[in-house]
């Protein structure tokens, strides 16, 4: 660990110069686990529709944990007691809450492991701490919600946290969609605690109802973007169809700790078990993915290299959506669309060719931690009781599309 200054001001293009509060929040910041997240963009694929959301989780980190030393000096001044172990904590705690992600977001979840980032994100947080010989101890704590404190956990997480402050202000602004941004100055500035739970004083509601508003817009704006879902389905099927070919004997260029996960589909008990699969996940990023998928274009698998051609070059997926499911006689006269242009006789590998699945959005739910907002009179109402102006039974309304992908050249 460095041993010099580490009173560091980083200038952010979001926040302007952030601050690095504390030695600890430094050291786990130079530490191989933490300087991963700059090689793992935050927004995956969206880059393909916004080509300024080039911003990696790194930098959401970043600003996250600036959101939190904001939120703690405001939550002191109102004479609420965070001691400076705790602070420590809760900073330490939103820097690591997503170090655990995977190269472009969520897609090796659903097909290289069967673990969630969130778990994964807890077993770096238990190894770092036993690199820094137990100072991560309460952060874990926090971060597990078993803190005697509740309001530090929903400061790291909650239907009102850092990190979704954060995230919709960033992503906003990398994205250029305006719909996204946010008054996380002010949000913050309207926290506070009631029963050792957080509370937005009254004053602040009409900034919560912004930021729900934002929330819905951006999903289905930015994060359900029908162009970037395309490149995620693609991709994930470029990489099963690579563990295909590996499976079966096949000569693949990978990076070894890719083709380490190609070859097995580890659970999380066997990440607690085989210390080498650990080892592998954290070299991980998106360059080792977009390394391989170029080299694969080049592969004499027609369907592999077909796959990672159109990804490389954005020839991206039609995407269709629908209220209800794709009837199966429509899916089954683009399958053999797709099995007569390709020249394709098993059905098995017509799949690779097409995507049905659904995505759903809801901006508020009222069944996880409520946003409650404070009265003069000492009162709390829920922010769906409160508002005069939303109709958040809409805004906490579950939506659900169903989507068929498949090449641009079939016909739908």
């Amino acid at each position: 660990m460095s041993t010099g200054n580490k009173k560091k001001i980083i200038n952010d293009p979001v926040y302007g110069f952030i601050k690095v509060p504390f030695d600890i929040i430094y050291d786990l910041m130079e530490h191989p686990f933490f300087q991963r997240l700059r090689r793992i963009r935050q927004l995956g694929l969206t880059h393909f529709v916004y080509p300024g959301a080039m911003h990696t989780r790194f930098q959401h980190a970043m600003g996250a944990m600036h959101l939190m030393s904001s939120a703690v000096a405001i939550l002191q001044s109102k004479g609420h007691e965070i001691t400076k172990e705790e602070s420590i904590a809760v900073h330490a705690a939103i820097l690591l809450h997503d170090i655990g992600h995977g190269p472009f977001s969520h897609v090796l979840e659903n097909t290289l492991l069967e673990v969630d980032h969130e778990d994964i994100s807890k077993l770096m947080m238990q190894e770092l701490n036993r690199e820094f010989n137990g100072q991560l101890d309460m952060t874990l704590s926090i971060f597990n919600n078993t803190y005697h404190k509740k309001f530090l956990h929903q400061l790291v997480s909650s239907q009102l946290d850092m990190d979704r402050l954060d995230y919709l202000k960033r992503d906003s602004f990398f994205t250029g969609v305006s719909e996204g941004v946010i008054g996380s100055d002010r949000i913050i500035k309207m926290l506070n605690i009631h029963n050792d739970s957080l509370v937005i004083e009254s004053k602040g509601i009409y900034s919560i109802e912004k930021f729900l508003v934002a929330r819905r817009l951006m999903y289905w704006q930015v994060y359900l973007h029908k162009t970037a879902l395309a490149a995620e389905q693609m991709l994930i099927n470029i990489l099963k169809r690579a563990r295909q070919l590996v499976s079966e004997g096949e000569e693949l260029f990978a990076p070894p700790h890719l083709l380490f996960f190609m070859k097995q589909k580890p659970t999380i008990d066997d990440f607690h078990n085989q210390p080498e699969i650990f080892k592998n996940f954290a070299l991980l990023d998106d360059d080792d993915i977009m390394s391989s998928i170029k080299s694969w274009t080049l592969h004499p698998d027609a369907i592999l290299s077909n796959l990672a051609n159109d990804f490389i070059n954005r020839k991206l997926f039609r995407v269709s959506f629908s209220n209800s499911a794709f009837k199966n006689s429509h899916i089954n006269e683009i399958k053999k669309q797709i099995a007569e242009q390709m020249k394709l006789d098993d059905m098995a590998d017509v799949n690779y060719f097409i995507i049905t699945d659904h995505i759903s959005n809801n901006a508020y739910s009222k069944s996880d931690d409520q946003i409650n907002i404070l009265f003069s009179d000492g009162s709390i109402k829920d922010i769906a009781a409160a508002s005069d102006m939303l109709n958040l039974s809409v805004l906490g309304k579950t939506v659900k599309k169903h989507y068929l992908c498949h090449p641009k050249s079939v016909h739908s």
